[in-house]
């Protein structure tokens, strides 16, 4: 059916039907060549080129072998009007195209950057910056022209499949982490498409969820990071959700994609499907979702058809057609940018390695670490010390030439492994390898997690013996989680009893022996740590690190580099305490239907499944733990270092609705290091609009300090970044009284504290909009 669509274009072209055949795109003309399409024409431009399909190891959606291998789709050229084809590609870790193409003995391989969490664990904007930059130079030099990403849906559940490509639980840090990367990105002259807008917080039926939200959690938790995002970057395009937001999937919620993004953020750009988004295409243009992706032939003839029929607008979709036109003359294809196939991947992978070891956060440290210089011997125990996990899977993986373990990269580093536990090791992963070897009938394994074996906990004679051998232990547990399916409870979220028994018994063996023990998280999301963290030594969280992951742990571990990650999400006591689980899926069989036949309506009403109530309203992570004086296990922005920092009493200066908070930090320790300085705000009390204990407003990271040196960091806010959202009122409320600003180094960690005073009642009207069909019970403090 698509070959049948482009075949009736080419008629149109070749009978002379257009009627200004000469006219050829440029800037200057967008409004003369919309007129010289035929209706048939527009409507292609509306769609994909289609999906080519499927086989091999190929990891990709939609297919662009003609531009890009492994790409995942392409817009439809109209040659007679010199419209090109663009080239949109994942992921949000970096480029994911094919690493070999049929006919070519070279390598297309690219730079697998940190996972989007742990680059919020740098909360280094400027770092972040740079990643994307380096992230944006590959789409150019590979010849793609939109980048699929970042994204920056909220941790609202630990669970989540994505959370690995997802910054945070909080929208301020969420925002300000992806509008860096779409600066950096975007300087290349190559475009970014942040997704999933909005409210794709669960991976569990993706399709059919209906989110059943308040106005005033949609508005304050799941959209303000997109607005933040919006607002001070211009990314190129949004990528809409699968989802159903109070009864209206997000890509035909004219609410949501007009009156919210365009109306009120001015957004200037275009919006795309997810990959077979939506149910109904004709509504989908009329919403303002301009490009349907892939494409599929009845979305092709449902329009066409709407259109002819009048219940589809032609001004709706010249609309559309405008803003696709104005991506296309925005992109290296269309200026003729001549790619090299062959950007840096050297320097990118010492960019991926820097901010890898930035993102690193020190959970845990019994004067473990640095390493003593007396270590040289080293024990690495777990199965993820010798099968480094660099990133996630799905769209947000990416095709690198290698990933350095943590074995090779404490090699790398000067140190020696105990050869005996790595060959038993590697023995034992090669052969429960061979066991559970992936269906290569299932064209949908390439999207799973794959399946990794159990960990293996060797004997007491070899713990033993291992322990009088070697210095140090270390410790590697390993997740990973992607696409179609959230995370379970029992043997991820938690760990196996293995993992249990292989912490206590290597912490008691060594221990034993007068030796240190250290757990490395080579993780995408959060885990259960409050029943076992008190076995080792030290715990260091690496996350996904990208493919330099080895040597950016060993980075830490030696001491070459001072931990300065914070966390950008709460570690619970357990997962009950989370303020979600109860709406949240668990243990649900997702059923494979992505690209195949389209359901035309709901057939269930199965409460977390087919519908989800996000009960806790506002109160989403350190919202909730603070303001219901829950216990964590580490709290948001929770990070140790080498070094200790001082904080002097801050200063604010206020010019009109501005303030500037500027606070001096001086490193009082013996090493190097960054501190990160964190501004939270606490409202006065308000019974009609209830207010969490605090909450995230502005950050700022100091440069590398020496032992004394000191800093002055600027932390900006304005009276509307103290709004709530009022849902009687419509509109943004920042109430009259005193506010008090805390600064600290975590949620739960208030250094100093000052005053600021709203002597009047702020109001900012917005639309009447995205309002729950059903009774949301919401959470109250």
């Amino acid at each position: 059916m698509i070959k049948k669509i482009i075949l009736t274009v080419c008629l149109v072209a070749c009978c002379g039907l257009a009627k200004s055949q000469d006219v050829k795109l440029e800037r200057s003309n967008v409004d003369e060549v919309i007129k010289a399409m035929t209706l048939e024409e527009k409507v292609q431009l509306l769609i994909g080129t289609g999906m080519a399909g499927m086989s091999g190891n190929s990891a990709v959606v939609g297919s662009t072998q003609a531009l890009v291998p492994g790409a995942a789709g392409t817009t439809q050229p109209i040659l007679r009007l010199g419209i090109p084809s663009i080239v949109l590609a994942d992921g949000p870790a970096g480029l994911r195209i094919a690493p070999k193409r049929e006919g070519s003995g070279d390598t297309y391989y690219c730079t697998a950057f940190p996972v989007a969490t742990a680059l919020a664990s740098t909360w280094n904007a400027e770092l972040v910056e740079n990643v994307g930059f380096a992230m944006g130079n590959e789409v150019l030099e590979y010849g793609a022209d939109v980048l699929l990403g970042p994204a920056l849906n909220i941790h609202r559940n630990p669970l989540c499949g994505r959370n690995f490509e997802y910054y945070s639980e909080d929208p301020l840090l969420s925002g300000k982490t992806a509008a860096a990367i779409i600066r950096g990105i975007q300087k290349n002259n190559v475009g970014t498409s942040i997704k999933h807008f909005a409210a794709n917080n669960q991976e569990s039926n993706r399709m059919d969820n209906d989110v059943r939200i308040t106005a005033r959690a949609l508005r304050e938790i799941y959209l303000k990071g997109f607005e933040i995002a919006v607002k001070e970057a211009s990314p190129w395009t949004v990528m809409t959700s699968y989802n159903y937001i109070n009864g209206v999937y997000s890509s035909e919620s004219r609410e949501l994609l007009t009156t919210v993004l365009r109306d009120e953020w001015k957004f200037k750009g275009t919006v795309m499907t997810d990959w077979f988004g939506g149910r109904n295409a004709p509504a989908q243009v009329h919403a303002g979702n301009d490009l349907l992706m892939p494409g599929r032939a009845d979305q092709y003839n449902a329009i066409v058809q709407a259109v002819k029929d009048g219940k589809l607008s032609i001004e709706d979709v010249n609309v559309n057609v405008k803003r696709i036109l104005n991506l296309i003359l925005a992109s290296p294809r269309f200026n003729q940018y001549k790619y090299s196939n062959k950007p840096d991947l050297k320097a990118n992978a010492e960019i991926t390695r820097q901010s890898a070891t930035e993102g690193i956060i020190l959970l845990k440290n019994s004067s473990a670490l640095p390493f003593a210089s007396s270590v040289k011997k080293i024990a690495t125990f777990g199965i993820t010390s010798y099968d480094f996990i660099s990133g996630g899977t799905g769209s947000g993986d990416v095709n690198e030439a290698y990933t350095v373990s943590l074995g090779d990269g404490l090699v790398n580093t000067g140190y020696q492994i105990n050869e005996e536990l790595k060959t038993l090791y590697l023995k034992y992963i090669a052969d429960e390898n061979e066991k559970n070897k992936p269906d290569p009938s299932n064209r949908y394994a390439m999207f799973m997690p794959k399946i990794r074996p159990g960990e293996f906990v060797p004997d007491a004679d070899i713990l033993n013996k291992t322990a009088k051998e070697t210095d140090i232990a270390l410790i590697t547990i390993g997740r990973t989680s992607g696409e179609f399916m959230d995370r379970k409870l029992d043997n991820d979220f938690n760990l196996s009893d293995n993992e249990q028994k292989l912490v206590q018994e290597v912490s008691n063996a060594f221990h034993k022996a007068g030796k240190k023990v250290v757990v490395i998280l080579n993780i995408g999301g959060v885990i259960e740590t409050a029943s076992w963290k008190q076995h080792p030594d030290a715990i260091v969280l690496a996350w996904q690190p990208g493919q330099e992951g080895g040597n950016s742990v060993a980075d830490v571990l030696c001491g070459k580099v001072t931990p300065s990650g914070k966390l950008p999400m709460t570690f619970p006591v357990k997962y009950t305490d989370i303020a979600s689980s109860a709406n949240f899926p668990l243990d649900y069989t997702p059923q494979m239907n992505f690209g195949g036949s389209v359901n035309t309506e709901k057939k269930s009403e199965v409460r977390n499944i087919d519908f989800t109530y996000y009960e806790e309203d506002i109160f989403v992570g350190y919202r909730y733990f603070d303001s219901f004086g829950k216990e964590v296990s580490y709290p948001f922005g929770y990070g140790l270092s080498y070094t200790t920092f001082d904080y002097e009493q801050p200063d604010i200066k206020q010019v009109e609705n501005n303030c500037t908070i500027s606070v001096k930090v001086k490193n009082t320790g013996k090493t190097t290091g960054k501190e990160v300085v964190q501004l939270y705000i606490s409202a006065p009390k308000n019974d009609k609009l209830p207010k969490p204990a605090k909450e995230l407003k502005a950050f700022a990271k100091t440069k590398e300090l020496k032992p004394g040196e000191s800093q002055t960091v600027e932390l900006k806010i304005n009276i509307y970044d103290l709004a709530s959202f009022s849902e009687t009122e419509s509109a943004w409320v920042t109430d009259n009284g005193e506010y008090k600003l805390l600064i600290g180094t975590s949620s739960n960690d208030i250094k100093k504290t000052l005053n600021l005073t709203v002597p009047n009642k702020v109001i900012e009207k917005t639309h009447d909009v995205m309002k729950p069909e059903h009774t949301v019970n919401v959470l109250k403090n």
